[in-house]
């Protein structure tokens, strides 16, 4: 799980279900710290060739670019990504 993504989770918690959602969130995410992709140069380097190739936003290309990096499939409901290669739409 990119470092963006814990963000994104945490903010969506937060405003939506108040504090205690979002620190049950970080708890279970932090349970996972080996899973966590840190935002790094080489990561960089490869979001920003995604965000001018796949017309990607900064933050979508982040999430593409680390799970690229680590032959991982991305999982995601957010069309933005829809036509991508390992990238598995759900409704």
């Amino acid at each position: 799980m990119p470092t963006i993504v814990v963000y994104e989770v945490y903010k969506k918690f937060q405003r939506e279900q108040g504090n205690s959602s979002g620190q049950h969130f970080l708890s279970s995410a932090f349970g996972f710290r080996e899973r966590i992709v840190p935002v790094d140069i080489p990561l960089a380097e490869l979001a920003a060739q995604i965000s001018i190739e796949a017309n990607l936003a900064m933050a979508d290309a982040m999430i593409y670019a680390a799970a690229k990096l680590n032959s991982a499939t991305l999982i995601t409901s957010d069309a933005h990504f829809s036509g991508l290669d390992f990238v598995t739409l759900i409704a």
